[in-house]
């Protein structure tokens, strides 16, 4: 990156993280002057109690600058002491501040960026960048590193500045000081960006071993995984797996660290040599006669403390810039734009059918669509609409299009061709969480979490709780409900409670399907809603299923065909087309339609009665 990049996205890290927590970013400044101040007062005022020792030993003078020392050390100490205080309780601030603006820019990307590789990648880089040390508050780190050594070259020039600009030191002396400074810190410069590349070598070595014991970890401390490693054995296989990474990791590390051996000697040799230079110097000046023991003892320390800052500067900066290729990739994922239109016509007052404000229409017309970054349709010319109150099931072979006409339904991705309608208007116009507050989606691969019962039913803090266990039993799960200790307030596995219950695949499909009833949204959507039920609670769903949904349309996904003869009309799906529509009676006299052929291949499992 060029030096305008590098200030650009400094000025924006700074920007960003003060917005985050302004405190935070005013006591780290105040710390930091603070801490680089405070020994200068020990050195300017050593000086002064050195040479009274030396010369008159007035007893009341000392006594005065030895109180003035340890006083205004004392208060500044105390100052610092509660300013830190502020600072470390505004850290967690600022930490979670951050989290949740990451978080909340993950929530609000368009459902289509989220699915994309590229956005996965991009998010997995900045995480893994992040385990290398480089990050966001690597920047606030580094930053109290510079101040610390600007404060301290800035003091201590000013300390060093008479003996400098006098006559004590030799011009080939102050020429020579100068050019060492200047050199070394270039070498130094130059060091730290090469130890900087090896480094980031290593990271990247590191990478596939970090993702793989992320991954490896993550199972040996899941108490969901315990089963397995115990019904056949593993321990074994996962005590291999685990020793052969620490191994890869510790050759990785080992050549890292031989590359680096001679870098870390040079800038050793660089800075003994500069310490030559400053005993030259002060040499030099104490030969002249001019100055006084606690003045020679000053400007030792002040001169030291030159140097000390010179090399902390330098490691300061070189870890600024390269922590900037971290933030500019941080700041490309902040940056992604949402490439969906969203409208505003509020879905209510547009939504209207026969001159019922609770009626709807949807209309599929001539939509075709293919994902980012794939020549294929994944559906072609598809034409279809359904009323409010209409039962549709959508089958079809696995690939043949069902999943993404609901993806498109719920306009989670939009269409590439074709548009559509809700009540004839394009669901684009419409405000877009207005429009998503429509549905209600039981989806294949559904997820609840390790929260109380109640609030995975309600996908809220608050929460009706009558009408909660009211969706609860008619989603069937009205008999597990009562066994529960604390009936809503259960709270679901044990991530974060002891007395959490496990609940079984077709337990939390029942759940699953309560939170879709509590929502009472006018469109009901379900991707395999019985596939993890027994023949016994698959049926129990399905007899009462029209009382659970009521006058709302509910769309089923489905392998098992046996769920269509509940339906109004089934939309058969292959290859990405709609190939044929109609109730199932309708569909099963055309003997050579796929639907035919479907259902007389699971006929078998559907008894006689068919």
């Amino acid at each position: 990156m060029k030096l305008k990049e590098h200030l650009s996205i400094f000025k924006r890290s700074i920007k960003y993280l003060y917005n985050l927590d302004k405190t935070y970013t005013v006591t780290l400044i105040l710390n930091s002057l603070l801490a680089a101040l405070i020994p200068y007062i020990a050195i300017y005022m050593s000086a002064i109690i050195i040479d009274e020792l030396l010369t008159l030993k007035r007893i009341p003078q000392l006594i005065t600058y030895t109180t003035v020392t340890v006083g205004l050390t004392f208060i500044l100490k105390l100052i610092q002491t509660y300013i830190d205080k502020i600072h470390n309780c505004h850290w967690d601030i600022l930490y979670k501040e951050e989290e949740n603006n990451f978080s909340e820019k993950n929530m609000s990307l368009d459902y289509e960026l989220v699915e994309n590789r590229d956005t996965q990648l991009l998010r997995d880089k900045i995480a893994i960048e992040s385990q290398t040390g480089f990050n966001l508050f690597y920047l606030y780190s580094r930053l109290k590193s510079v101040i610390d050594g600007v404060t301290n070259i800035i003091t201590s020039v000013i300390i060093t500045g008479t003996v400098f600009l006098s006559d004590l030191v030799s011009v080939w002396i102050k020429l020579v000081f100068i050019v060492a400074v200047v050199l070394i810190s270039a070498i130094n410069f130059y060091i730290n960006a090469r130890n900087h590349k090896l480094n980031m070598k290593y990271w990247e070595e590191c990478v596939p071993e970090n993702n793989f014991s992320n991954y490896l970890y993550g199972h040996i401390y899941d108490y969901r995984s315990g089963l397995e490693c115990r019904m056949y054995g593993m321990e074994k296989l996962y005590a291999k797996k685990v020793l052969d990474f620490q191994n890869k990791l510790a050759e990785i590390n080992y050549k890292n660290q031989k590359r680096l051996l001679i870098s870390t000697f040079l800038e050793d040799v660089m800075v003994h040599l500069l310490n030559i230079v400053v005993y030259a110097v002060i040499i030099s000046a104490a030969f002249s006669g001019g100055l006084t023991v606690g003045e020679i003892s000053k400007y030792v320390s002040a001169t030291f403390l030159i140097v000390w800052s010179m090399q902390s500067l330098i490691k300061a900066v070189q870890t600024l810039l390269n922590n900037n290729t971290h933030l500019k990739t941080y700041f490309s994922y902040l940056d992604i734009p949402s490439k969906m239109y969203k409208g505003t016509l509020p879905v209510e007052k547009r939504a209207f059918c026969d001159n019922r404000d609770t009626e709807y229409e949807i209309e599929f017309k001539n939509v075709s669509f293919k994902y980012p970054d794939s020549e294929v349709y994944a559906l072609k010319n598809v034409s279809t609409k359904f009323k409010i109150g209409s039962k549709m099931a959508v089958v079809g072979m696995n690939g043949s299009g069902k999943t993404t006409f609901i993806k498109l339904l719920c306009r989670l991705y939009d269409p590439t061709e074709g548009e559509i309608l809700l009540n004839g208007i394009n669901i684009k116009k419409y405000n877009y969480d207005e429009y998503m507050s429509v549905f209600s989606v039981v989806f294949q691969d559904f997820k609840l979490f390790s929260f109380s019962l109640g609030q995975n039913v309600a996908s809220n803090i608050e929460y009706d709780r009558a009408f909660a266990e009211k969706c609860l039993v008619d989603a069937g799960f009205g008999e597990r409900l009562k066994t529960l200790p604390k009936g809503l307030d259960t709270c679901l596995y044990k991530d974060f409670d002891e007395n959490g219950v496990e609940i079984s695949g077709g337990e939390a499909q029942k759940i699953a399907l309560a939170r879709a009833l509590y929502k009472n949204a006018p469109f009901i959507i379900l991707d395999e809603p019985t596939a993890a039920l027994d023949p016994i609670s698959e049926a129990e769903i399905y007899e009462k299923f029209n009382e659970m949904v009521g006058d709302k349309t509910a769309v089923y996904i489905s392998h098992r065909l046996s769920s269509c003869k509940f339906c109004d009309e089934i939309s058969v799906f292959h290859e990405g087309e709609l190939i044929q529509k109609g109730s199932h009676k309708e569909l099963l006299k055309d003997e050579k339609g796929k639907y035919y052929e479907l259902w007389h291949a699971q006929a078998q499992y559907y008894g006689k009665n068919v």
